[in-house]
């Protein structure tokens, strides 16, 4: 009888799926990596229509912050729905929004909190980031836009235009200091300063070509990027940089916010106030919700200037500001600190051990894992020093970074899926394994997180020593850090 149950689950799985590739758009992306269908979930495990379970650190690519299906998440909805208030009210004032602004207003940098409005958008967080945009152009007059490499800010035609794939350029593009890959290839303090450097000469050389700007828009972790976290020193050094020249500057905290990178804000980490930041995902506590949130003197709209229709959405509200209460009274941002930080260490480990693991790195619950070829020889380059101060001339050349290995990075993910693990891909070249768990993971379950994708990463490391030429390679953090 249960192999015949089984068996029936199975049909229902395997015919989902196949109906779906036959209806569904060929724009689809996560479905053709995770064949599986949910149909139960809570917290960090999805039960698959085939009976399958899967520890979630995907989580709505980072939408759930309290995992899926929260007691305090259900409870906000139900209120809602018990209560006959209406469920989508355009822009009019109701309990639920007022609750939701109030909320999230206690949260906010203190430089912004005192002086804040906010534009409730439409329920993507791409149409918060052209609301974004549009702000900044109407309130100074000019059109420019300053975003960086690497960037993801949504797939609207204007949010497009500031992210890293842009086809046609619409906008200056500026360097986004890292490690690994540094664009300067000294890596560290040294390479977050020339980063600096290079955006401040941009902005001051009369012919440069960039004349000034409407406006910067950042993120302060990068994650479709590859998991960047943008070094405090450098945010602070933006923040001065555009302040002087008045350049609002626009944090896009679309997946960094509530709590994900071990602070309620990703901008809280470096203490800068930006003038706008752009708000989604975990806000509506895994409802359609998103937001811009800018100081008053930048409120020169007029009426009707930016809309949506769903931008009334109650239940999304609702369930946001159970969230955000959650995550505020009961301290998970910090514990996201103290967890993805003792996560972060073990998973360096790996990198010690396995040559196709390039880096691994990180914020608080936002890890990132660059798979490597460590078979290819790179050119020689110079490392930053471990003391800023020294000169970088003085250091020994060590090997350029390994070249990017999508390959090995979906081997990962299918392994990983294999285990009952869900983990994203992301990064230049697709190429960087992603842990987005849900901030309410346990001690046991995280372990179990790294014990699934530590074996999957073993396997795929020793099947691709079986079918190619290894090359040694010098073990280090001087390396890894590049």
């Amino acid at each position: 009888m249960a192999g015949g149950l089984h068996g029936e689950a199975r049909a229902v799985h395997e015919g989902i799926l196949r109906r779906q590739s036959a209806r569904e758009s060929s724009a689809r992306t996560y479905a053709r990596a995770l064949p599986i269908v949910p149909v139960r979930a809570r917290g960090l495990t999805i039960e698959g229509a085939d009976g399958r379970r899967y520890l979630d650190c995907l989580s709505g690519a980072g939408t759930l912050a309290l995992g899926h299906n929260h007691p305090v998440v259900l409870e906000a909805i139900r209120r809602v729905l018990d209560s006959g208030a209406p469920l989508s009210v355009l822009d009019l004032a109701t309990p639920v929004k007022d609750a939701f602004i109030t909320e999230l207003f206690r949260t906010l940098p203190p430089g912004l909190a005192d002086r804040a409005r906010v534009q409730f958008c439409g329920p993507a967080g791409t149409d918060a980031v052209e609301a974004a945009l549009k702000l900044v152009r109407a309130a100074t007059g000019r059109t420019g836009i300053l975003a960086f490499t690497g960037a993801y800010h949504g797939m609207t035609a204007g949010a497009l235009a500031a992210s890293g794939g842009a086809r046609d350029v619409q906008v200056a593009r500026l360097p986004y200091p890292q490690d690994y890959r540094c664009p300067f290839g000294v890596g560290g303090p040294r390479g977050a300063e020339l980063a600096a450097r290079w955006t401040e000469s941009l902005l001051d050389d009369p012919k440069s070509g960039v004349p000034l700007p409407a406006g910067m828009i950042l993120e302060p972790v990068q994650g479709e990027g590859g998991v960047i976290p943008g070094p405090d020193g450098w945010l602070r050094r933006m923040r001065k940089l555009t302040a002087d020249r008045s350049i609002p500057l626009i944090a896009d905290e679309i997946q960094t916010g509530v709590g994900r990178t071990g602070a309620f804000w990703a901008v809280d980490h470096s203490g800068i106030t930006p003038d706008v930041m752009v708000l989604s995902k975990a806000i509506g506590g895994s409802l359609p919700l998103a937001v811009i949130v800018y100081r008053d003197d930048l409120d020169v709209w007029q009426p009707g200037a930016h809309a949506g229709t769903f931008r009334g959405n109650q239940l999304a509200m609702a369930a946001g500001t159970a969230t955000l209460t959650h995550v505020r009274e009961n301290g998970l941002a910090e514990r996201a600190a103290d967890l993805g930080s003792r996560m972060l260490n073990q998973l360096r480990e790996l990198a010690d051990v396995f040559p196709c693991v390039g880096e691994v790195r990180g914020r608080g619950l936002m890890l990132g894992l660059e798979l490597v070829d460590p078979t290819a020889a790179g050119p020689a380059r110079v490392d930053h020093p471990s003391d800023q101060h020294a000169p970088a001339m003085d250091q020994e050349p060590c090997h350029a970074p390994y070249p990017a290995a999508p390959e090995l990075a979906g081997a990962v993910q299918r392994e990983c899926l294999q285990r009952g693990l869900i983990v994203e891909l992301g990064g230049r070249h697709s190429a960087v394994v992603r842990l987005l768990p849900p901030l309410t993971i346990s001690e046991e379950q995280a372990a179990a997180v790294l014990d699934r994708l530590s074996d999957a990463v073993a396997a795929v490391a020793r099947s691709h020593e079986e079918h190619g030429p290894h090359r040694g390679r010098q073990h280090g953090s001087a390396q890894r850090a590049g």
